[in-house]
């Protein structure tokens, strides 16, 4: 009898054991399982968050394209006409031309038919550089500025003691810009210090010419 009971205090030791490691086995793999859920539900945080970043990216690349798509449809419309702008001035160029032979022909000068024919001329003139102002064409304003590479173009050097040298003095061809850009550059003559000769220099030139 002793021994019988001997034997149920041990089986039930056991299951008192038993139903101790099996609860402490149920509570690591709980602990395991929500370890798993938290690093399961960092990772998914951290998969929006790179999916949020890669949206914002792309929305900003997309706005910049669109501003570039913008500027250069600006620019296509400011300077698409640059050609058809830089004929006009041709016309410009064939008016004064055709004017300055009128005043130098000796038997027009100081002729009725003269003087209405460039109060005509004058007109047509001022309309035309008043059209292209209007479309952002604008004359270069040369005389009595230095030269400047990037809108004048030296066609020649003119002997003058009164202006610093490289002062434009003459304008052969008026030069434009176009909405800030250069069109076309002033053809124009400078100025530059008068050569000095020196003593022997002028004696052998008195004596060529007597």
């Amino acid at each position: 009898m002793e021994k019988d009971q001997n034997i149920d205090a041990e089986n039930q030791a056991l299951d008192t054991e038993k139903t101790s490691t099996d609860e402490q086995e149920e509570v690591t793999n709980q602990k395991t399982l929500e370890k798993d859920e938290d690093v399961k539900e960092i990772t998914m945080e951290e998969k929006i968050k790179e999916l949020e970043d890669k949206i914002t990216r792309t929305f900003a690349e997309m706005e910049n394209q669109r501003r570039r798509f913008e500027k250069e449809k600006n620019d296509a419309f400011d300077y698409g006409g640059f050609a058809f702008a830089k004929e006009t001035l041709n016309l410009i160029d064939n008016l004064e031309r055709s004017k300055q032979i009128l005043e130098n022909d000796e038997k027009l000068k100081n002729t009725d038919a003269l003087k209405k024919t460039l109060e005509h001329f004058d007109i047509i003139y001022k309309d035309m550089v008043s059209i292209l102002s209007k479309n952002g064409i604008t004359p270069l304003d040369s005389i009595g500025k230095k030269l400047d590479p990037n809108l004048h173009q030296a066609m020649m050097e003119i002997d003058d003691d009164q202006k610093e040298p490289g002062t434009i003095i003459q304008e052969i061809q008026k030069g434009f810009m176009m909405k800030g850009r250069l069109l076309r550059p002033s053809l124009v003559g400078v100025s530059k210090k008068t050569e000095k000769k020196d003593k022997k220099s002028e004696e052998i030139e008195e004596k060529s010419n007597n």
